[in-house]
């Protein structure tokens, strides 16, 4: 733990951070993509499935989302 007093006197306790590091075993579980870079297209991917499903509802109906509007 770091601790820092500033220039009131007040004392601040700053916990030490962890080091980041990943195994060779999930190295190659997880290809050359993180787990952050997997999640982020899974999650771009749902978005414009939810967006064309609004189009598709739109069109299909007049109204967005199956009557929400």
């Amino acid at each position: 733990m770091t601790v820092v007093t500033n220039e009131h006197g007040q004392i601040n306790v700053f916990p030490k951070e962890p080091t980041m590091y990943i195994t060779e075993k999930d190295q190659l579980k997880h290809e050359e993509m993180s787990y952050a870079e997997r999640a982020e297209i899974l999650n771009a991917q749902w978005a414009i499935i939810g967006v064309i499903a609004g189009i598709i509802s739109y069109s299909a109906t007049g109204k967005l989302f199956f009557g929400l509007y």
